[in-house]
């Protein structure tokens, strides 16, 4: 079949090199611009337009995917079917009724409909997720959907580990929609979940919570980071972590215990248990151990 490809993530990255290597290698990938990023403010490219130029395809960056010379240029590359994998823009019509199109989902829909549906499977503690082929349409994530494979999550796995088995099951699950053409199957409203955008609110550690799903949190976040408010009252970015069950003499919850002898860092007090704070950045500084950040406090 002749594709069109719209994506923006590194997931989704991961996804076009596995539909870049099938028959059904896109005449056209379509990502979004170019923005500024980290410190410097400098313009970079999403990680799709990385991909497109490196497997030496036709790439498109318009502001707009739904404007009329976006679509006239996705017209012009004469796709059988259109997919999508986390292009992270509305689609609109007319385009969504212009050419067939397929979504690939990082998740067992109905459940974790939306933007985060890693994330939230992770922080929800759900111990499996997987991957679905739909049809896409005007809903959030709610049209029929033709395959559907699943893969455990393990207590041990983050967002990373756990987006690195989801592409490539993407990417095979899509070649085998595209090479069988399977029938599409209504999803059931009665099981729809929301995978909310992830927010600023949502990275803060609220030790007024269990350490268990404080630690599924951190785990959820391994790209991006969490935080809690520091000894000096800055956030303290928190990039692994490790959850443990109440003992006598822990902290109260919100106290964040600095004077740990043998430990691997700072431990955050829970409702109920601890956190075990094992990978921090402070402000302004490169992400270390804990325990590194616990020695530079008492110098």
């Amino acid at each position: 079949m002749r594709t069109v490809y719209l994506g923006t993530s590194s997931f989704a990255a991961e996804v076009l090199g596995v539909l870049s290597a099938s028959p059904h290698r896109p005449q056209l990938v379509v990502t979004r611009p170019d923005r500024p990023k980290g410190r410097g403010r400098k313009l970079a490219s999403p990680p799709v337009a990385a991909a497109a130029r490196g497997l030496d395809i036709d790439l498109s960056q318009p502001d707009s995917v739904n404007d009329e010379a976006a679509r006239e240029r996705i017209a012009a590359a004469e796709p059988d079917v259109v997919v999508v994998c986390a292009f992270g823009a509305l689609i609109k019509e007319p385009l969504l009724s212009q050419h067939p199109i397929v979504n690939v989902h990082p998740s067992l829909l109905p459940r974790w409909r939306g933007a985060a549906p890693i994330e939230r499977a992770i922080m929800a503690g759900d111990r499996r997720t997987g991957v679905c082929i739909m049809r896409l349409t005007e809903g959030l994530d709610s049209g029929p959907v033709c395959l559907t494979a699943e893969t455990p999550i393990t207590p041990a796995d983050t967002y990373t580990t756990l987006a690195a088995r989801l592409a490539p099951l993407g990417g095979r699950l899509l070649i085998e929609a595209l090479d069988t053409s399977p029938p599409f199957v209504a999803q059931d409203e009665a099981g729809a979940t929301y995978a909310e955008k992830i927010t600023a609110a949502d990275r803060m550690l609220d030790p007024g919570r269990p350490a268990e799903e404080l630690g599924r949190v951190v785990r959820a976040l391994s790209e991006i980071g969490a935080a809690v408010t520091g000894p000096d009252g800055q956030r303290l970015g928190v990039w692994e972590a490790v959850a443990r069950p109440p003992r006598a003499g822990d902290p109260q919850a919100g106290e964040l215990r600095l004077d740990v002898e043998g430990g691997r860092g700072p431990v955050l007090g829970c409702s109920p248990g601890t956190l075990e704070l094992t990978t921090v950045q402070p402000a302004g500084r490169t992400a270390m151990p804990g325990d590194a950040y616990l020695r530079g406090l008492r110098r």
